[in-house]
């Protein structure tokens, strides 16, 4: 991501994180809407899962320009997520949701520079969860245990 882009995403961040408990329940309205087969992936209650997402959102915000210090939390909530269901395909589906989610808490229209920021954002974070979860190597199982 590009400086310019950091600080449009951290300069939007405050508007969306203002709505907090609305944004989480309209992301995750899109994406059951966007794959019904992600909802009993969900096994808690929502409320709490939304405020799961938007500390997520928090943390990844405020070390956009901190790739390397973020990369060792990012690869454990990635392999987290493979305990609990999660497959590569499904962060297409949520970087769809959080787009879609996006792009009406900032009125944006999609294609505009801070929508774009965003997703780069979004890009990078899956990026490194998927590699984190899915390495190219047979070690994966000896950390699966951990994740639990």
């Amino acid at each position: 991501m590009t400086p310019r882009q950091i600080a449009l995403v951290r300069a939007s961040w405050g508007r969306v994180r203002a709505a907090g408990s609305d944004v989480a329940a309209q992301f995750y309205a899109r994406l059951f809407e966007c794959d019904p087969s992600l909802a009993p992936l969900f096994r808690g209650e929502m409320e709490a899962q939304g405020r799961k997402l938007i500390a997520a959102l928090d943390f990844v915000v405020e070390h956009l320009d901190e790739r390397p210090g973020r990369l060792p939390a990012l690869q454990q909530l990635a392999r987290r997520h493979v305990y609990y269901g999660v497959q590569p395909a499904h962060y297409d589906t949520v970087g769809e949701a959080l787009a879609w989610t996006l792009a009406r808490g900032l009125g944006e229209d999609p294609g505009g520079e801070l929508l774009q920021a965003w997703d780069d954002a979004y890009a990078e974070v899956a990026a490194a969860m998927k590699q984190a979860a899915w390495p190219p190597s047979p070690a994966a199982p000896e950390w699966l245990e951990q994740a639990k």
